[in-house]
């Protein structure tokens, strides 16, 4: 059984920065790719930030300069530092993990965390 569980979100006033971070625990022989997706009231998911096993980072282009994501292997854990915040970065966010269990590939998610920017 592997879990996946986001922490960090919360109110924060526009320009200000909340950090996430997300935690894949169970049995779990390696893990490939992590990234945070968002779901923004109305809109579909979307993709706002992923790292490979070896550090290389993608962004969605709504987030670029303002978001950074990392990640630490010894602890299974994904983090989303978010800056500069603003009304429309409001959603529920994801964590998503593709990983190994000793027996498949597969995309495992997280039960998803709040973030509210508003004044």
């Amino acid at each position: 059984q592997v879990q996946l569980v986001e922490s960090g979100g919360g109110l924060v006033q526009p320009e200000g920065s909340l950090r996430l971070s997300c935690v894949a625990s169970g049995s779990i022989v390696r893990i490939n790719d992590m990234a945070w997706y968002r779901l923004r009231p109305g809109k579909e998911r979307e993709l706002v930030a992923l790292i490979t096993s070896d550090g290389s980072s993608t962004y969605g282009d709504s987030v670029k300069g303002r978001f950074n994501i990392s990640r630490d292997n010894t602890k299974n854990t994904v983090y989303l530092q978010m800056n500069r915040l603003k009304p429309e970065d409001t959603a529920v966010y994801y964590c998503n993990a593709y990983l190994f269990t000793g027996i498949v590939w597969y995309p495992y998610w997280g039960q998803g965390t709040q973030v509210t920017v508003s004044s």
